[in-house]
């Protein structure tokens, strides 16, 4: 853990759903499919932006997924299933025109729908942020349980208006920089982007270090902000991995005053899309006592990959 303090589990606003595997590796280019229907002329997409509401002009029936952009927004493509998404959806059953879900959704990576809701991860394929898109989805391309929860029937289909509010980077994306500082930790990147590293055979830095290396072109990450991360960390001496985003399968989000003051000092400046690699002591990091599988006075290491900066949370209305 490099948090202070454990972090609260989020909740879906759609239906129970487990996190599962993200995809190995994101093609360089993404083509968005062809995937209209004469279907999709029924569903008229309506509501403001991030507040999309669905009704039918007649019964909407499909046998396999089709979809079409209503508005192509200009942010990131969604090229992985390992990327994380935010959108907000409004569903309505196909044979009623009843609206079953009106819901926005937390961050959670493409593949993370696919168990239970297969046809919307297919509508979101290199789509991009800021898109409405417009979908007929048949009864196989929700799961049995989802199906159930919304009161589908067999032979039913479901018409869809999803805006694709965020696309975050399934890895950094950043240009790679040239460092020559002696005696730091070595990083190799598998296709997925997922670091190994390399601890020297030495002493580690006495204070902080940080390599940027790769440097993002997004905005730069205050302490105000709750910053999207991938992240692998090890201790220098033992040279095991304690902690990976990468192997749970789910980006991280942080803040700068909840996570040990090494890894604040390294990520407070940092551009989205930057990989940075970063030498903690134990005085940043968890001194003297250590906590879990960390022990005391450890030498920490991290590859950091920032992803992206989450929306702020909307104040409350009264």
């Amino acid at each position: 853990m490099l948090r202070r303090i454990p972090a609260a589990l989020a909740v879906i606003g759609l239906s129970a759903l487990a996190l599962v595997g993200c995809s190995s590796s994101a093609p360089a280019a993404c083509e968005r499919p062809d995937a209209g229907s004469s279907a999709l002329g029924l569903i008229d997409a309506s509501g403001a932006e991030g507040s999309p509401a669905v009704t039918l002009a007649d019964p909407v029936y499909v046998d396999e997924t089709s979809f079409e952009d209503v508005t192509v927004g200009d942010g990131p493509a969604v090229t992985s299933d390992a990327q994380d998404v935010v959108f907000s959806v409004a569903i309505a059953n196909g044979a009623s025109g009843e609206t079953l879900i009106s819901s926005g959704t937390d961050v959670r990576p493409v593949s993370g729908w696919a168990e239970h809701y297969a046809g919307l991860a297919d509508m979101m394929q290199c789509a991009t942020e800021g898109s409405r898109i417009v979908g007929a989805l048949p009864f196989d391309a929700v799961s049995t349980e989802a199906a159930s929860s919304m009161g589908l029937t067999e032979g039913q289909s479901l018409a869809v208006v999803l805006d694709l509010q965020k696309v975050y980077l399934p890895a950094a994306n950043g240009i790679p920089q040239y460092n020559d500082r002696p005696g730091m930790p070595s990083v190799v990147l598998a296709p997925s982007g997922a670091p190994g590293i390399i601890v020297p055979d030495a002493a580690p830095p006495s204070e902080l270090a940080v390599e940027v290396l790769k440097r993002g072109e997004g905005p730069a990450v205050t302490a105000d902000d709750s910053i999207r991360i991938h992240y692998t960390g090890v201790t220098w001496a033992e040279r095991t991995v304690f902690d990976s985003t990468w192997d749970k399968g789910a980006s991280a989000a942080v803040t700068l005053d909840g996570v040990v003051p090494g890894f604040a000092q390294a990520l407070e400046g940092a551009t989205v899309g930057s990989q940075l690699l970063v030498v903690i002591p134990p005085d940043l990091g968890y001194g003297e006592e250590g906590t879990g599988s960390i022990p005391g006075n450890a030498t920490l290491v991290f590859v950091i990959d920032v992803l992206g900066i989450d929306e702020p949370a909307a104040a409350p209305t009264e």
